[in-house]
């Protein structure tokens, strides 16, 4: 399996140690240049303390390109707060030159009907479109997920006649038990515009996982990352692929251990 190097992505969530210009000169070493952007690092902000005319000139600098910023929460209860929280990422979106936003559905063990998940997409729609900024649906497979199916989640995206994209995460994928008997046969390899790999060598019931066991990718992976992605391929997914692990453990990671493990990673897939 041979994967143009130039579809991998590095989510700054494997970086939380690093400055901002240190993460793009981390992605510029590696040969590669395209990164997701965060509203969840330790400063609680895309751009950390820089003004967006100094984070254009990282990315100039660099040679890097923004692939999206993850993420919108929960983006299926829409309120005034959360109306004005996809105004301001959308903003940050379109100054930095960012192609996309990251949508996640509310994950907290409360139900959301079907038919406002629908409506939520539908009155999102026109705000992405008033900045240009695409949106990519992420279902999470957690069993306190309002939105679990990729399956639905391209289903409801096509009802509410939005523009959006889904993004299929390999862990997410592995924790919704039904995956399997819907994905191969339902799911439009053209609506996918993203896709998150990460690992997990915990052997914990897959219920029991969460976002700490997330690492990188290896031979011991319980998610079958590597698989989940030769049948992408295989099914004809021609897109990004970015590297979004999630355990404490990498606060502790230097560059040179991140730079490693993404070598590794790619060497898996490559494979």
């Amino acid at each position: 399996m041979a994967i143009d190097p130039t579809r991998f992505c590095i989510n700054r969530k494997i970086a939380p140690a690093l400055s901002l210009e240190a993460f793009f000169q981390l992605v510029h070493r590696l040969g590669l240049r395209k990164v997701e952007l965060r509203n969840d690092m330790p400063s609680g902000k895309v751009c950390d303390d820089l003004t967006y005319e100094e984070t254009r000139a990282l990315i100039a600098k660099y040679e890097i390109e923004v692939v999206t910023i993850n993420a919108l929460y929960p983006f299926n209860r829409v309120d005034e707060a959360l109306l004005a929280k996809t105004d301001a990422l959308l903003q940050d979106a379109q100054a930095i030159g960012a192609q996309a936003l990251v949508m996640c559905p509310l994950n907290e063990g409360v139900d959301i009907a079907p038919e406002k998940t629908l409506a939520a997409l539908a009155a999102l729609a026109p705000r992405f479109a008033q900045y240009g900024v695409q949106g990519l649906v992420e279902p999470l497979g957690f069993p306190v997920s309002s939105l679990r199916s990729a399956v639905q989640a391209q289903q409801l995206i096509r009802d509410a006649q939005a523009p959006f994209k889904l993004v299929i995460d390999t862990f997410h994928h592995h924790l919704y038990e039904n995956a399997e008997q819907e994905f191969p046969a339902e799911i439009d390899v053209e609506m996918i515009g993203l896709v998150h790999l990460s690992g997990v060598e915990d052997r914990r019931a897959t219920a029991e996982l969460t976002d700490e066991e997330r690492i990188m990718l290896s031979d011991r992976d319980v998610l079958n990352s590597v698989a989940q992605v030769k049948r992408l391929e295989m099914l004809g997914y021609k897109g990004v692929y970015a590297f979004e692990p999630f355990s404490s453990q990498m606060h502790s990671w230097s560059a040179a251990d991140i730079e490693k493990q993404i070598r590794n990673s790619i060497s898996l897939l490559q494979a």
